[in-house]
């Protein structure tokens, strides 16, 4: 999956990192969240797997920062005939600065590698990117930017902490934001789809913000990437994500939760 769960608070100034700090208010080391993976086939929904959510205390280069882990692993059943293991993992800052982030994902024969170094000076961001492909030839680019940009994974941090009663007002409302991946910096959509509540697979029925990522590369037509059900309090966990996949589509539901930061104001129905 070249793209996978994200948000991002986009309207902030670009400051002496280049870069765009924010409160983590949503969560904290040592939170860890379960899902239950399904994958659609031929208009079958068959149980794929489990991923696994985590944010630990750690260092990078000295500094004390914060490490996220997601992993997502295959069952015996659907590994027979898409066999897949992808880890992503990212560090920053404690104001939610990226510093560097990887996503290795394995599917079988195929296995890539994506990677990006980040650095600050002089009120610019430095990026180093590399892209590994699955016949194993490498790619490196660099480029040096003005304005703040993300990976998947600090996206989705820096996303869990903004206030959706200033940026999600109505749906329909959509953002811009610049996503790094290995081999490039694209600028993507974020559209805000109103509130739902929903059922999650730990029992529990959650008022939700739902969003929709959005690829608009092909000036002629959008390309959907991504729907995210996030609950609507200050935890801002995901509950619900659904891939749109070249081969069909996959969709996560949050089995467990532990260690929350915050109260859960957003429970309806517990189970």
């Amino acid at each position: 999956m070249k793209q996978i769960l994200t948000i991002l608070l986009f309207t902030c100034a670009i400051l002496l990192r280049a870069q765009c700090p924010a409160e983590n208010k949503a969560f904290v080391a040592g939170e860890k969240l379960s899902y239950d993976l399904y994958f659609n086939w031929n208009f079958i929904w068959i149980k794929a797997g489990t991923a696994y959510y985590s944010t630990k205390s750690a260092t990078y280069n000295g500094e004390k920062c914060l490490r996220t882990d997601l992993i997502s692993l295959s069952n015996k059943r659907c590994s027979a005939f898409f066999p897949m293991k992808d880890t992503i993992m990212a560090y920053l800052t404690e104001d939610l600065v990226p510093l560097y982030f990887r996503k290795g994902a394995d599917e079988g024969k195929r296995y890539t590698v994506d990677q990006v170094w980040y650095s600050y000076k002089d009120g610019k961001t430095m990026l180093k990117q590399r892209y590994k492909n699955h016949k194993g030839k490498v790619y490196n680019y660099s480029s040096v930017r003005s304005d703040c940009v993300y990976d998947m994974a600090s996206m989705l941090s820096l996303a869990r902490s903004f206030d959706p009663n200033v940026y999600c007002k109505k749906s329909g409302q959509r953002f811009t934001f610049n996503l790094a991946s290995g081999d490039e910096v694209q600028e993507e959509i974020l559209e805000f789809n109103g509130r739902k509540k929903w059922k999650a697979n730990d029992g529990v029925t959650y008022k939700c913000l739902i969003f929709t990522l959005i690829d608009d590369e092909d000036e002629k037509k959008e390309r959907r990437l991504l729907t995210f059900y996030i609950t609507d309090d200050d935890n801002h966990l995901p509950i619900r994500i659904d891939f749109y996949l070249k081969f069909g589509t996959a969709k996560a539901f949050l089995t467990k939760s532990e260690n929350v930061k915050n109260p859960q104001t957003s429970i309806v129905k517990k189970k």
